[in-house]
């Protein structure tokens, strides 16, 4: 195995905006420009016929929005949603989402840590784009467009579609704050 190569962080990895948030102690991160909002959790509604990895669904503002269990996505023990989880509201490529977290604890700006291009960690990780070094531990980054499957965005699209009134969430989203996520 070869070793891991830290690289200094270049220009645009300075100017770079991640929002962390945690999972059983272990944080993650994603580009700041793809998340919408944090908010505390609320009822979470089944969805027949969604995906294993969609947990059911929330209304926000009355636009009917998936929200994906991360720690299955991740490999983290499954555990039943908490009154103190946190739901991250983020864009997809596709979709607007909520991922269930732990905690959101903030947002890192302009890092001057180290980075580690994702092919440097492992050659064909799925989800994480890159990690970066702070002095206080490891966060991995993660690509919201490699999250959901094809498969996966399909059975959803075809669940939401059986729930009247549902809409494209992610077009009522863009509706709603006037502007197109990324």
């Amino acid at each position: 195995m070869k070793p891991v190569r830290l690289v200094e962080a270049t220009p645009a990895a300075a100017e770079r905006r991640l929002v962390v948030f945690s999972l059983e102690n272990q944080r993650y991160a994603l580009d700041l420009d793809r998340v919408q909002r944090s908010i505390r959790t609320v009822a979470i509604t089944p969805l027949p016929s969604a995906p294993a990895i969609v947990l059911g669904i929330i209304d926000l503002g009355g636009v009917v929005v998936p929200v994906v269990d991360v720690r299955k996505r991740f490999g983290r023990p499954p555990r039943a949603p908490r009154l103190s989880d946190q739901l991250l509201v983020a864009w997809t490529a596709r979709r607007t989402v909520a991922l269930l977290v732990d905690e959101t604890i903030g947002v890192i700006d302009g890092f001057p840590g180290k980075v580690v291009p994702a092919d440097e960690i492992l050659p064909g990780l799925d989800l994480v784009d890159g990690a970066v070094k702070l002095e206080d531990g490891l966060i991995l980054i993660h690509d919201l467009d490699r999250l959901l499957s094809l498969e996966e965005e399909t059975a959803i699209d075809r669940a939401l579609n059986a729930v009247p009134g549902s809409g494209s969430p992610v077009r009522d989203l863009e509706d709603e704050a006037g502007s197109a996520p990324p």
